[in-house]
């Protein structure tokens, strides 16, 4: 008997999951995750309309989005370069918030021990902290889901050895491994981001791997090994592009958790160099500061801090449940 194609069948295949149909009028499932599309409608445009049915993940999207466009265009908007050390005055160290520089700029958010205004300071060290994040996460899935899918496809002894290193790596901390790592390396913004992706790369070959599993069995892949294509081009061509939406879900909330752990080591003082204080550096300088009164040094980017890593979390949660619509509740 043929099988019959629903909305509901369509939306789990482009998960890579086939547990099974979206049980109707389950009152835990949304029922934006599982309208059918309208006439004409595309599965993109249908994911796109849905996730933004979400007051909650469109007032995240719109945060992280400002806070992007902020931090990247810095610039513009900073009234002083807190990299370039010949602009800083110590004349101007500690103001309180609303307080005027010697250069007749406004201190919004006041300044630290340094003289550094911490306005112009959270938008380059939330660019430094974004950067990292993105770039670590970016590299970091390419190399998991290159070893998750190659695992998947091959089978026997070297799926068991692969997936045995990526269980070992699972086994620590991230937090331990990243501080032997740069205790190794060094201080430096390239040397936290190669920490993160060898932290993080483990994480998406196991998404990866679940997925391709699945997809390993359905018929396309039959037919593609009957045509006698080669290994790169099956696994490469068809088999990883359809595990890409999990890939993707996973991928936007281990952004939040880099940007988080480079906070955490930044501000244990083995990240970033205090030249280019990212958010955890500058949330360190300041927490010497708060007892005596001046909390704006550490407050400030810490306040930026959370709304950053939760604006995505946002995100990433509204994309889980458009992409899966199985796990919303």
């Amino acid at each position: 008997m043929a099988e019959t194609t629903t909305p509901e069948t369509t939306a789990n295949r482009a998960t890579g999951n086939d547990a099974g149909r979206v049980p109707h009028g389950d009152p835990r499932v949304d029922p934006a995750l599982t309208r059918p599309p309208e006439q004409g409608e595309s599965l993109m445009r249908r994911h796109i309309a849905t996730f933004f049915e979400s007051k909650t993940a469109t007032v995240g999207f719109v945060v992280l989005v400002i806070l992007i466009v902020a931090a990247f265009t810095a610039p513009l908007w900073a009234p002083q370069d807190p990299y370039d050390l010949a602009t800083l005055s110590i004349m101007n160290n500690m103001m309180r918030p609303g307080e005027t520089l010697d250069t007749g700029v406004l201190a919004i958010l006041g300044t630290d021990d340094q003289g550094r205004d911490m306005f112009s300071a959270v938008l380059y060290g939330m660019r430094i902290s974004l950067t990292v994040g993105a770039v670590s996460v970016l590299i970091a899935s390419i190399i998991g889901a290159s070893v998750g899918v190659f695992a998947a496809y091959m089978g026997g002894r070297i799926e068991s050895f692969l997936m045995r290193v990526v269980d070992l790596q699972l086994s620590f901390p991230a937090i331990l491994v990243a501080l032997i790592l740069l205790a190794v390396f060094g201080r430096g913004v390239d040397k936290v981001i190669i920490a993160l992706i060898i932290v993080q790369w483990a994480y998406y070959a196991r998404t990866v791997r679940g997925s391709a599993l699945v997809e390993k069995r359905r018929e396309y892949i039959e037919a593609a090994r009957c045509l006698s294509l080669p290994a790169r081009r099956l696994i490469f061509k068809h088999l990883l592009p359809n595990c890409l939406p999990p890939l993707i879900v996973v991928a936007t909330v281990q952004i939040a958790n880099a940007i988080a752990l480079e906070a955490t080591l930044s501000f244990l003082g083995v990240g970033v160099p205090v030249t280019e204080p990212s958010l955890g550096m500058l949330i360190a300088n300041g927490y010497r500061y708060l007892l005596s009164g001046n909390y704006w040094i550490s407050t400030f980017p810490g306040v930026a801090l959370v709304i950053l890593i939760v604006a995505i979390n946002l995100v990433g949660d509204r994309l889980r449940d458009v992409l899966n619509p199985r796990l919303s509740r």
